[in-house]
């Protein structure tokens, strides 16, 4: 059975909860597992520090700080931009996730809709689970050393958007 290290790719499940139980993510209930190379700094650290030592099998669970999650909310992620940004017949609504690209075009935006008037919108671009501590069950499912990658198919590299 192979254990997990750095430069292995790792096939898993995982359920992300808030303390009180309450799921804010199950790649399960997707049917869709995540594929990774451990070691490229492609998931929160403490996930990524505990599939290190695991087995094709095991499962583990974790619990993770704000801080140690995606941080506490920065003040300065949170920006008004014209209106006139958002398509003439977008339909506004506190709460909503909208998805762009920034001013130059350059890098995709994702934000939540705080506030809007007739000329301004406020979006929060801060990580929806900043300011939270978080849990995560973790099962691994299957490793491929590195060596096995060049005889074997590898699966496909994804990352959740937590």
């Amino acid at each position: 059975m192979k254990t997990v290290e750095n430069g292995y790719a790792v096939s898993l499940h995982y359920k992300g909860t808030f303390p009180d139980g309450e799921v804010f993510d199950d790649s399960r209930l997707r049917d869709m597992p995540m594929n990774v190379v451990v070691g490229q700094g492609r998931l929160l650290k403490g996930f990524e520090d505990a599939l290190i030592g695991m087995t094709e099998g095991q499962t583990r669970s974790i619990s993770l700080t704000a801080q140690e999650a995606y941080g506490e909310p920065n003040p300065e992620a949170i920006a008004k931009v014209p209106r006139s940004a958002f398509p003439e017949d977008y339909e506004f609504e506190i709460g909503t996730i909208v998805r762009g690209s920034s001013a130059e075009g350059t890098r995709p935006v994702i934000a939540k809709i705080l506030a809007f008037s007739d000329e301004e919108v406020t979006l929060d671009h801060n990580h929806p689970l900043a300011g939270k501590d978080i849990n995560f069950e973790i099962e691994v499912l299957q490793v491929k050393s590195p060596a096995s990658e060049s005889t074997e198919e590898t699966p496909e590299e994804t990352t959740t958007e937590e």
